[in-house]
């Protein structure tokens, strides 16, 4: 999970659904606790037979909500109590009973009933056998619930229960909290029927079979800014660099390992887009010959030719329509306002990021950032904050800008 101040205080209802994957849900309140949610959790009838309610109220730190009539708990209306009380619900796992019954307008329990009366942005994780899920009549219930405005986080295929494969498993925690952050977003939906392109990550380079050059990008700004892209409903692109990071869910992912690589995929996919965002560490420079079998080490030093690589932003700014957006990023240890100003206009960028890696809790591999952000009207430098909020603040600057 990306550490985030959009969770912070948010009132966040999990529901629980009776299936194997019910035990799952520990991590995810745990998560969002830590995160500085206030965390309810409701627990369906079938539910209580995998995860116990104690299990629950340790990790959430409340009294889990299980019963319609509970003695000498709540109220009467505790149902209404608890939908109005939440500004976000994900209910993972989502059986295929439960997506029937709020598909169906069903309220015949207490979980149901609750769900019932949510009027908050919902995410719902199923998980179920494969058979289940490719049932036509499950199938109709989660299009229905998402042509109603409910965000669906799909199943993925492994190994079920059952001892076979087969597309069913609850989403990984990861993919949930992706559709969670898109649910609580602030500005959710802002870039609907748009589309980002955006590269993360390092490149490298090879010298030989065994060695290459490359940078300290861990891509995690990069792949922020594509899990913002999506909270706010932009069909997006990622054009990655080998990372150890989770690849967002519901996106179109590309993999690129050298600068050639990048310059190619951006190529390839910036004409259909109308934000470009160049996040990627991509190097300058390239071997310019590779050998075929390892070097061996030799008496002397090692002296290698290097030719430089195409430059992607300066590329792709010579072809942007007027329409099309294009972000760039400055690392910048000396003069850094300065030299960003004068890339800002080099590559005729309608926005440029800067920081300067030698600033503590920014750059590489930080889980935080310092930057300021530079158009040819305005500058704002922000304060250091967690990436994934450098990126909401990076969309909200680009489109005040479009409004002004």
């Amino acid at each position: 999970m990306f550490p985030t101040n959009v969770f912070e205080n948010r009132r966040i209802l999990v529901g629980i659904c009776g299936c194997i994957a019910a035990y799952k849900s520990c991590y995810l309140i745990r998560q969002l606790v830590t995160a500085g949610a206030q965390v309810r959790v409701m627990l369906s009838k079938s539910g209580a037979e995998f995860i116990t309610p104690l299990t629950l109220e340790t990790l959430s730190n409340h009294p889990v909500y299980t019963d319609m009539f509970p003695k000498n708990q709540f109220t009467a209306t505790h149902h209404i109590e608890l939908a109005d009380w939440a500004e976000a619900a994900i209910i993972a796992p989502a059986t295929a009973n439960a997506l029937g019954k709020a598909a169906n307008g069903i309220a015949d329990d207490f979980f149901s009933t609750v769900i019932s009366a949510l009027h908050c942005p919902t995410v719902y994780a199923p998980a179920m056998n494969t058979h289940m899920w490719e049932n036509p009549a499950v199938k109709r219930n989660v299009d229905f619930l998402k042509e109603n405005g409910a965000l669906i986080c799909n199943p993925e295929a492994g190994f079920l229960a059952e001892g076979y494969e087969g597309v069913g498993r609850l989403a990984r925690l990861d993919y949930q909290l992706q559709y969670l952050y898109r649910a609580c977003h602030p500005a959710r939906d802002s870039l609907v029927g748009k589309t980002a392109l955006i590269s993360a990550g390092p490149t490298q380079e090879f010298l030989d079979p065994v060695r290459m050059l490359t940078n300290l990008s861990s891509g995690k700004m990069g792949y922020a800014l594509a899990w913002e892209a999506f909270a706010r409903g932009a069909e997006v692109v990622l054009v990655s660099g080998p990372t150890n990071l989770e690849r967002p869910v519901d996106i179109t992912n590309v993999a690129a390992t050298s600068a050639a690589d990048f310059a190619s995929a951006v190529e390839r996919h910036f004409p259909k887009c109308d934000i470009y965002i160049s996040a990627a560490a991509i190097a300058d420079y390239t071997p310019a010959n590779v050998a075929d079998s390892k070097i061996k080490k030799g008496k002397d030093g090692l002296t290698m030719q290097l030719r430089r690589t195409t430059d992607v932003l300066k590329m792709i700014g010579a072809k942007k329509t007027a329409e099309q957006k294009l972000i760039g990023f400055a690392v910048e240890t000396d003069n850094p306002l300065e030299n960003a100003r004068k890339k800002l206009k080099r590559k005729h960028l309608d926005m440029i990021v800067l920081n300067n890696p030698h600033i503590e809790g920014a750059a590489f591999r930080s889980d935080t950032n310092f930057v300021t952000l530079l158009s040819a009207k305005q500058e704002i430098e922000l304060e250091k904050m967690y990436k994934l909020d450098v990126a909401r603040e990076i969309f909200n600057f680009l489109l005040d800008s479009d409004e002004s």
